[in-house]
């Protein structure tokens, strides 16, 4: 699966093309993508090409490109991103009634965090943990609460890698974020303003999975100043038992003991 001279293999480079597209960039040209991709335009041209055929890239108008349905066709089928949004849906949405600003829903993947569900208050001035957004493990309450539950070694995998300042308050010594998330197994919860966004604090807390192990963490984004934590918590850990015991998890998982 190699016909690159640079050693590349074709399913890299149609990575490279796909991920080329995101929220703020959704449709471009081909010279375009072929520059945000790094590609050379005949390879750009002759990729397209064979991807529009799959309906995994469409043509829009002044020529320009988007991913095509057929592509969140594929993603679909057998997700299991998918079944988790399907059981989680109704009680983030007693959540919403409550917090009434973002309500998020998210899983770790690749070494970081991939929010896979929101409901959001449309007034809400935070544009940020859409739907497909990846954060930083260690830059997101979410990120905490899902390594916090995570094994060891895992844990030690994530600090060992350079850890980016997304804003001044971002925590990025490894011996202070152990002791985070030491205070997260013990509290069942994690609530640290401005790590990710400055005027905004994520309050997040564990779903479990039918084997015992950390599924998904459910988070709650209000402003700063408005953040009524202890109001929010009980709201969210009821919310995050619902979801674990439609998937199967023991009544006795770590946080069970708070709600």
């Amino acid at each position: 699966m190699n016909d690159s001279t640079s050693g590349e293999s074709v399913i890299s480079r149609v990575v490279r093309l796909m991920s080329a597209f995101d929220r703020s960039v959704p449709t471009m040209t081909l010279s375009g993508l072929a520059r945000r991709s790094g590609l050379p335009l005949t390879t750009t041209h002759r990729l397209v090409q064979e991807l529009a055929r799959h309906g995994l890239i469409e043509k829009v108008s002044n020529d320009k490109l988007r991913v095509g349905m057929r592509m969140w066709e594929l993603g679909a089928r057998g997700s299991t991103a998918l079944g988790l949004q399907e059981v989680a849906l109704p009680f983030m949405e007693d959540v919403q009634a409550t917090v009434r600003q973002h309500t998020t829903l998210a899983v770790l993947d690749r070494g970081s965090v991939l929010y896979v569900e929101r409901l959001s208050a449309p007034e809400s001035p935070l544009d940020a943990a859409h739907i497909a957004q990846r954060m930083p493990v260690h830059a997101a309450s979410s990120g905490l609460v899902l390594l916090a539950f995570s094994d060891g070694a895992y844990q030690e995998e994530i600090l060992a890698q350079p850890l980016e300042a997304v804003t001044p308050d971002t925590v990025t010594d490894p011996a202070i974020i152990r002791r985070h998330l030491a205070e997260i197994r013990a509290r069942g919860h994690v609530a640290i303003p401005g790590i990710g966004h400055m005027d905004w604090v994520g309050i997040a807390v564990p779903v479990f999975g039918a084997s015992g192990r950390i599924a998904a963490s459910l988070n709650a984004i209000v402003p700063r100043h408005e953040a009524n934590v202890p109001a929010i918590i009980p709201s969210l850990l009821t919310a995050a038992h619902g979801i674990s015991r439609s998937l199967g998890a023991d009544n006795r998982l770590p946080g069970s003991r708070r709600l």
